[in-house]
């Protein structure tokens, strides 16, 4: 079970942190700040953890988003993933490459680079909910 977080900046052409992995699989990709849940913990608890451990930052609002689970996903096994995501002031948030992460790194929502995993369908729906709640 791993746990992601999408970070969505608050403004008029939207942008998301991403760290660019420091290890297989896909080193050197960027992808979403993420990682295993340990054993006991809660979700949302383990994906602030990560969203520290691995950007510096402190998030408490986090909303739990859905649950990725493509069997294709993870080239190391079937996992699950649980998705929260989170709109931020990214003026006021100053991340850093930490943990397993070799970078850090703010990109427009319209210009993504490429992702690991299935982080681009992730963050095609979380799109769509921001889209959603903007109507």
């Amino acid at each position: 079970m791993t746990v992601d977080a999408v970070l969505v900046s608050r403004e008029d052409c939207p942008h998301v942190l991403l760290i660019r992995r420091k290890s297989d699989p896909f080193a050197g990709t960027w992808a979403l700040p993420g990682g295993f849940v340990d054993e006991g913990e809660k979700l949302a608890t383990a994906a602030r953890r990560e969203l520290e451990e691995e950007t510096g930052l402190k998030v408490e609002d986090l909303e739990q988003l859905y649950a990725a689970g493509d069997p294709g996903r993870d080239p190391r096994g079937w996992t699950i993933s649980v998705v929260f995501l989170a709109r931020v002031d990214k003026k006021k948030l100053k991340p850093k490459a930490g943990d397993d992460a070799a970078e850090v790194g703010w990109h427009p929502l319209d210009e993504l680079p490429a992702l690991a995993f299935d982080h681009a369908a992730i963050l095609a729906r979380a799109r769509a909910r921001l889209t959603d709640r903007a109507e």
